[in-house]
Formats: C-alpha cells, sequence, structure tokens
C-alpha cells in the first residue's frame, strides 16, 4: 500500500513540475546568474496559479520524503 502511494506522489510531483513555467534559459543561467540577473537562489515573486503549484510541488517533495523514510523504517523492523 504505502509503495503505490509513494508512486502517486512522484507522479504528483512530475506533473505539478511540468505545469510550472519556465523561470530561466537554462541551468547554467540559473547558477550563474545569466539572462538578465536571474539567480537560482534569489527571491522570486510568484502570483497566482504560479504560487500555488510552487507550494504543492513543495508540500508533495516533502510528503514524498517523508513516505519513503516511514517505508525505509518499515522494511528494516
Amino acid at each position: 500500500m504505502l509503495d503505490v502511494l509513494i508512486m502517486v506522489v512522484a507522479v504528483f510531483i512530475i506533473l505539478l513540475v511540468l505545469l510550472q513555467s519556465g523561470k530561466s534559459a537554462g541551468v547554467s543561467a540559473a547558477f550563474t546568474g545569466g539572462s538578465g540577473g536571474l539567480n537560482l537562489f534569489s527571491n522570486l515573486k510568484e502570483r497566482g496559479p504560479e504560487k500555488v503549484i510552487s507550494t504543492l510541488t513543495l508540500i508533495s517533495a516533502v510528503v514524498f520524503f517523508i513516505l519513503v523514510i516511514i517505508k525505509l523504517i518499515i522494511t528494516q523492523n
């Protein structure tokens, strides 16, 4: 049952990531600060649906990691 829940959360995270709009020209631009001064660690001001999708992605990722840790604990006992 836990395996199925982990897979469902993983698919949900993938869908949420695909729904997010692109924020840079590429991964290297995010780290180097290229493409208009965009920085990976800068404070992004998201509004409306972008903020909801971003928040859901964060929450889903936390739930995913908690489920994986629970599964690890269960399988070790």
